[in-house]
């Protein structure tokens, strides 16, 4: 199969690459600030700096998809066990823990890393 763009030298591809994923960018920018004005979730406290820096660290490191929000304290019982508040944001690692058991999932908290219940999570 031929690309559309296969016949173009390289630097020009590169640059209808890059402007195309500007262009993208600047449209997610654009909804989720429209989003964010038109539905503050339910409950949602409004994110600390300290909070919204972590949240930030871990979108660079983990991608916005793998965010999820606690929706309830959670005490850790067992070893590697996270102890989390609700609302607190955390990045998805994995979808089981060592023992391949899909309720609890590994998570990075910016800093801890451990088992959270998959219950307590939501997309965030």
């Amino acid at each position: 199969p031929q690309l559309p763009h296969g016949h173009m030298p390289l630097p020009s591809f590169w640059k209808v690459v890059e402007d195309a994923l500007q262009q993208s960018g600047a449209q997610l920018r654009a909804f989720c600030q429209a989003f964010e004005t038109v539905t503050p979730s339910p409950g949602a406290q409004p994110l600390t700096p300290a909070e919204e820096r972590k949240v930030l660290s871990l979108v660079s490191k983990h991608g916005p998809d793998k965010l999820y929000q606690v929706t309830s304290n959670t005490s850790g019982s067992r070893d590697l066990d996270l102890t989390l508040l609700r609302g607190q944001i955390v990045a998805l690692l994995q979808s089981a823990d060592t023992k391949g058991n899909t309720s609890r999932w590994l998570v990075d908290a910016g800093g801890p890393r451990g088992f959270v219940p998959a219950a307590k999570l939501r997309p965030y």
